[in-house]
């Protein structure tokens, strides 16, 4: 009998590694015992070979059934969001812009918004990829077992209390699925205005589809994490640090990967922890 859940955790592995594309048209069953052939009759009362016929075109894959808006719809959606974020002149009210905001597709099958917690001038924003089942629920991000897990690493490297944490999307994606980057888009305005609000010194972005969209970058998060990018804002304005990591979910999968998310955060604290330079 297999056990399933080490090949969760094998295709978790590659998620978060950037593999998203198979090489072969039909999947391929590695956990059935091999069959041997059977041995071929003797060449003299072997019957003669039929005739061999041009086997017909495959068809094609069907597309990937995502989340995806008409790029007139999503444009609008982004606008809309665009002109809700500017208002919000503190984070309270960014809570409310996003509570009443119906642009994102999300916001249909979730029970409520879930922003952010954390302090509202903390040297520390950590962004990551959208609330599950528990923060649907609580209304707060990363409270689940991941979240708790994140927590306790936080403490560790002495940065509680000196984080404040959101994601990229504000609703519960269906089935816990990783969100779309035209959920993301729509969802953009307010994370830009999350981070103008509380002016971080750093950015910790927490997870591959968090690293990806908020650097505009296409590699795996195991080629992302440990290295230090800088995230700008549309008006050149903010230049703020950024420094990819693993999830937290991904780690109660794959426990042996935490040595490199602690070698994250205590990179994080250290370049938190240097004197400022003088202006």
């Amino acid at each position: 009998m297999h056990d399933t859940r080490a090949f969760e955790s094998l295709l978790a592995f590659w998620v978060e590694s950037g593999v998203d594309t198979a090489l072969a048209d039909e999947p391929i069953n590695r956990t059935l015992p091999a069959i041997e052939a059977p041995a071929p009759a003797a060449a003299e009362s072997a019957p003669p070979p039929p005739e061999r016929r041009r086997p017909p075109p495959p068809m094609p894959a069907p597309a990937p059934v995502l989340a995806t808006q008409a790029p007139d719809v999503l444009a609008k959606a982004v606008a809309a969001a665009s002109e809700a974020a500017a208002t919000a002149q503190d984070l309270e009210a960014l809570a409310a812009a996003i509570a009443a905001f119906e642009g994102c597709p999300l916001k249909g099958g979730a029970r409520q918004a879930v922003f952010a917690r954390g302090r509202p001038d903390a040297p520390v924003m950590a962004i990551g990829e959208g609330p599950g089942g528990e923060e649907d629920l609580q209304g707060l991000p990363f409270v689940g077992r991941a979240g708790q897990l994140l927590d306790r690493m936080l403490a560790a490297a002495g940065l509680t209390d000196r984080v404040f944490i959101t994601n990229t999307v504000f609703w519960r994606p269906p089935g816990n699925r990783t969100p779309t980057t035209d959920e993301q888009a729509v969802c953009e305005p307010f994370v830009r205005r999350a981070i103008e609000l509380v002016r971080p010194r750093v950015l910790l972005l927490v997870g591959a589809a968090s690293a990806r969209f908020v650097l505009k970058r296409s590699e795996g998060v195991l080629a992302l994490r440990g290295r230090w990018f800088e995230w700008r804002s549309g008006d050149g304005e903010l230049e703020i640090p950024a420094l990819p990591t693993l999830h937290p979910a991904f780690l109660l999968r794959q426990p042996a990967a935490k040595k490199k998310s602690w070698e994250d955060l205590l990179l994080l604290a250290e370049r938190l922890d240097r004197p400022h330079r003088p202006e």
